[in-house]
């Protein structure tokens, strides 16, 4: 009994005696690591622009769809898509495919003027007679003349109208023809959708027709893009933009925010507002239609104030403060107060002057 106790002493001596071992080595390597040392920086007079980001597209304010003023199958066309045009200039021809029951009336009323005219004639040159010999009076005779105009008139108008129906055009209309569809403004052709052969319909009540081509003006550019409810408020209409085109790297285009949209549309689980910006372009920059691009909106900004990185700003609860270098690392703690900041810089107020080196308290240096 006495022995198993003298045992058990012994096993727990051993456990005290290597726990104290252990304590020691570990205080004495301690002792022997390297100890860490800080690097500094110094505050900088620096521009701070505080941003956020939209995504959206650029293309031309006015878009102008051209579209058939008949119905028909498109015979010619003289553009292709990247083509400069001017008002007026022709950019495809149709070819009138007629209505078999308005080409069977349109022949119809024709060939009843031409009835009408031909009895009006012999009419006007009998009653031309009677005045020559004096049976009739001038009064009569006029009335006979007026009726022979008019049954001329209405044999023209007649052939007009069936030349319209199968052709598109009036003989009488002169270098006017609904066949030949034109731009109606100046521009650059962005695109043909149809090719030769296809049908094409006019706009109606019940249809919007079918689009020839489209022509916008290109150096009259808009950005369209989103941008999220929580910034919305710091907006307004005239600040300006940075654009950024993922097909152009290297490359920014100024804008000016011109238009907020006063309803926002639910996405994703976040609300958005649609924003559109005029794009000022250099001499010489081209932008396609469509091209993807990013805006930087300039929300808050500040010139040639004096600044810090954003890591160097340590905080005690909401109160935020550095640790100023007074001698060989060694430092004191120094509150201060900050103004604008873009996420990686920050505006100081006070506290700390542009001699002063800052602690890189979270960059700790072993040799």
């Amino acid at each position: 009994m006495k022995k198993g106790r003298v045992t058990l002493l012994l096993i727990f001596v051993l456990l005290v005696v290597a726990g104290a071992a252990y304590t020691l080595n570990h205080l004495y390597e301690k002792e022997q690591a390297p100890q860490a040392r800080f690097g500094v920086e110094t505050p900088r007079i620096a521009d701070i622009i505080k941003k956020s980001v939209s995504s959206g597209t650029i293309g031309p304010r006015k878009e102008i769809l051209i579209k058939p003023q008949i119905s028909g199958i498109v015979d010619e066309l003289f553009v292709e898509a990247g083509d400069t045009v001017m008002a007026g200039a022709v950019l495809a021809r149709v070819r009138v495919v007629p209505d078999m029951a308005a080409l069977a009336s349109a022949q119809s009323r024709v060939e009843r003027s031409r009835i009408s005219l031909e009895n009006s004639r012999r009419d006007f040159e009998r009653q031309e007679a009677l005045l020559a010999s004096g049976v009739v009076s001038e009064q009569d005779f006029q009335q006979s003349e007026t009726s022979y105009l008019q049954a001329q008139e209405e044999k023209l108008a007649a052939e007009d109208n069936l030349r319209i129906v199968k052709e598109g055009a009036a003989s009488r209309a002169g270098e006017a023809s609904n066949t030949m569809i034109t731009s109606t403004v100046e521009g650059m052709v962005l695109d043909v959708p149809v090719e030769v052969g296809n049908q094409v319909i006019q706009a109606n009540t019940f249809n919007e027709g079918t689009t020839i081509s489209s022509v916008a003006d290109m150096t009259d550019l808009i950005f369209r893009g989103q941008i999220d409810e929580s910034e919305i408020e710091n907006l307004r209409v005239g600040i300006p933009l940075i654009l950024s085109i993922g097909a152009m790297p290297g490359k920014k285009f100024d804008a000016v925010l011109e238009y907020i949209s006063p309803k926002g549309v639910p996405d994703n689980g976040a609300v958005q507002f649609e924003i559109r910006a005029a794009v000022t372009l250099g001499e010489g920059d081209f932008i396609r239609a469509g091209f993807s691009a990013n805006a930087d909106v300039v929300l808050d900004q500040r010139k040639q104030v004096l600044a810090v990185s954003e890591a160097l700003v340590q905080y005690e609860g909401p109160k935020p403060f550095v640790e100023v270098q007074i001698g060989s690392q060694q430092f004191e703690r120094r509150d201060v107060e900050l103004g604008l900041s873009d996420g990686l810089t920050v505006e100081v107020l006070s506290g700390v002057s542009i001699e002063d080196s800052l602690k890189r308290w979270n960059q700790p240096i072993f040799d």
